[in-house]
């Protein structure tokens, strides 16, 4: 491979959420462990070079002034969504810097609802969408994803259709590809959900953030992409961050068609005088959206899919009444444990307690709707991965 994802990095102190906390309260990881993080969303490799040169190269210069986003910031996204994404007719007019997804959804949900509207999510939900909804004072309709005789998450529209209307709902999040369920829509099951908010006179938000992390045999699908409906009702959400692991530098961008919903989710976003491009954010993008960030981006969607079919195959053969549908995108498992917690009788807190306590940082499928799965993040070097699994053999499956 031309890129480094075999490294361990020692993340402790150096502003890594995902090793400087432990998000089960009350439960330690036991001494002599390190701790092994698999549960926010972000990569524990090194990031592509690509981008830490050129936020190198803009070190060099020693002034960080005030700045207006170049010419280039657009270009590169224009090219990366039509390179990546087969996006046609994208303009500088309809792209616009966001302070994080959850920034814009959070944006667009202020600008286009009121206090104790409904909103509907599919569930398992994100989490950063119930922690926006519920801090804005907006109530959560949930309709639920379903596995069919395959295992496959499948959307249920006559369920959207007769929620939203029983609930007057007139603005739906969408998450494509899905977390935590894995899945990358197709282009018919995307159409499928469009008309179902076209019907109900419904304005989509669409959080692709996961869109470059799509694995052999799937293909991403821009929401805006199925229909000219569509295009013109769809509010969509990107970043580099999950592909690159550069959320701590903050940086995403909306892509609006409708001029009506742009003006007003760019009003209500900028209205904070806080929505605004760090400049080594800037250069990020740059880096990443580029020929190297590109060969980075294949090398590591081959490293994360061997993990996720190396951690599915493991604790399914090794757990029985464990199971979990293998992700045709994104680097989180959503792993289903009510069988084993049943046969066991081990409650479902214990079992996450047990992982704390081994050193394996796991999350919580409660906080995503789902009591009884545990969410797991697999973005690390295959050493770790396997070192994982084995202290769940032998000290949590037990």
């Amino acid at each position: 491979m031309e890129f480094d994802f075999t490294t361990i990095l020692d993340r402790r102190g150096r502003d890594a959420l995902a090793v400087d906390v432990i998000p089960y309260r009350g439960v330690q990881v036991e001494d002599g462990l390190r701790p092994i993080p698999m549960w926010v969303a972000d990569m524990s490799f090194k990031t592509a070079p690509g981008v830490v040169a050129a936020i190198e190269q803009r070190l060099d210069h020693p002034n960080f002034g005030y700045f207006l986003l170049p010419d280039a910031y657009f270009d590169a996204i224009i090219d990366w969504q039509k390179t990546r994404h087969g996006v046609t007719g994208l303009k500088k007019a309809h792209i616009g810097y966001e302070n994080g997804v959850l920034g814009g959804v959070s944006a667009t949900i202020r600008a286009l609802t009121n206090e104790g509207d409904p909103i509907l999510v599919h569930s398992p939900t994100y989490i950063g969408f119930l922690h926006v909804l519920h801090d804005l004072n907006r109530r959560v309709v949930s309709s639920p994803l379903r596995r069919d005789a395959n295992g496959v998450w499948r959307m249920d529209y006559a369920d959207m259709e007769r929620k939203i209307r029983e609930n007057g709902i007139r603005l739906v999040i969408f998450c494509s590809p899905h977390n935590p369920c894995g899945r990358v829509w197709t282009k018919d099951e995307i159409d499928g959900a469009m008309r179902v908010y076209r019907d109900c006179g419904c304005t989509v938000i669409s959080d692709e953030i996961w869109a470059d992390l799509t694995f052999e045999g799937h293909r991403h699908i821009p929401t805006q992409s199925v229909s000219d409906d569509a295009r013109a009702r769809t509010i969509a959400f990107y970043a580099p961050s999950k592909t690159f692991s550069l959320a701590g530098l903050i940086g995403s961008y909306h892509i609006i068609y409708d001029e009506t919903l742009k003006n007003a989710v760019t009003k209500t976003g900028s209205a904070t005088y806080y929505n605004s491009c760090n400049v080594l954010s800037l250069h990020a993008l740059l880096g990443a959206y580029s020929p190297s960030g590109a060969r980075w981006v294949d090398e590591l969607k081959t490293v994360l899919y061997g993990n996720l079919r190396y951690v599915k195959d493991f604790m399914e053969s090794n757990f029985t009444g464990v199971s979990m549908f293998l992700p045709e995108g994104t680097y989180m498992l959503f792993a289903d444990c009510r069988a084993w917690c049943e046969a066991h009788n081990v409650p479902m807190d214990e079992l996450l307690a047990r992982g704390i306590r081994a050193g394996v940082i796991w999350q919580n499928g409660a906080d995503f709707g789902d009591p009884f799965s545990i969410r797991l993040n697999v973005a690390l070097p295959r050493s770790l991965v396997e070192e994982a699994m084995q202290r769940l053999k032998e000290r949590v499956f037990v």
